[in-house]
């Protein structure tokens, strides 16, 4: 991704973090499930949903993280009291998951999102770009006032190839972001999350 288009989408306070000098820009398409707070027990109405992100990869304080671009989730009140509880930008689509399709519809905002793939072989050894990729442990958000900082905790993804037979990607906000063929694709069956709550950081909005 050039990095001076990509800037135009980053809250200036938030240094863009590259590797081996290129920026890079990503779009994740996964089931949350069994979702819930620390002293409460998950709810499947509301701790299930689908979701798709996009995403940057920053570094400020040279503390490599990840900031969203959007997120997008499949059911309404989930969609609502996660973007109250933690002021990320979530907002619901029509989110479709089939064995080996993801599909997103999003009329308000003219989206659409078509993927059809074939999953190959495992990853027997990350590249040190998958790695760069995948191993984020902090998100950082702007809101209104101010940006946030978010602590994650994870294993390693284990990650496999994939063939992307089909591809329709239409962000019409992102459409200097997520053009042609994407350069790097994989699958992953998941991995537990845990994720502290937002804390603030020194930088604000102004």
């Amino acid at each position: 991704m050039d990095e001076q288009v990509l800037r135009e989408f980053v809250p200036k306070q938030l240094e863009l973090d590259s590797f081996q000098g290129t920026t890079w820009v990503s779009l994740v398409a996964f089931t949350m499930e069994n979702i819930r707070p620390r002293i409460l027990p998950s709810f499947e109405p509301i701790s299930n949903f689908h979701e798709v992100n996009i995403r940057t990869y920053v570094r400020p304080n040279d503390k490599p993280g990840v900031y969203f671009l959007s997120i997008e989730s499949s059911k309404r009140l989930s969609t609502w009291i996660a973007r109250t509880v933690s002021e990320l930008p979530y907002r619901y689509s029509n989110i479709q998951r089939t064995a080996n399709n993801y599909t997103v519809d999003n009329s308000e905002y003219g989206d659409n999102l078509s993927i059809d793939y074939e999953n190959l072989r495992p990853v027997a050894k990350k590249t040190n770009l998958d790695k760069w990729l995948t191993e984020r442990y902090a998100l950082y958000q702007d809101s209104e006032s101010r940006i946030n900082k978010f602590e994650i905790h994870h294993l390693e993804w284990p990650i496999e190839e994939i063939t992307i037979k089909n591809l329709t990607c239409k962000y019409s906000r992102f459409e200097k972001l997520l053009t042609g063929q994407p350069n790097l694709a994989h699958w992953s069956n998941g991995v537990k999350v845990i994720a502290w709550d937002k804390e603030k950081t020194g930088y604000n909005m102004a």
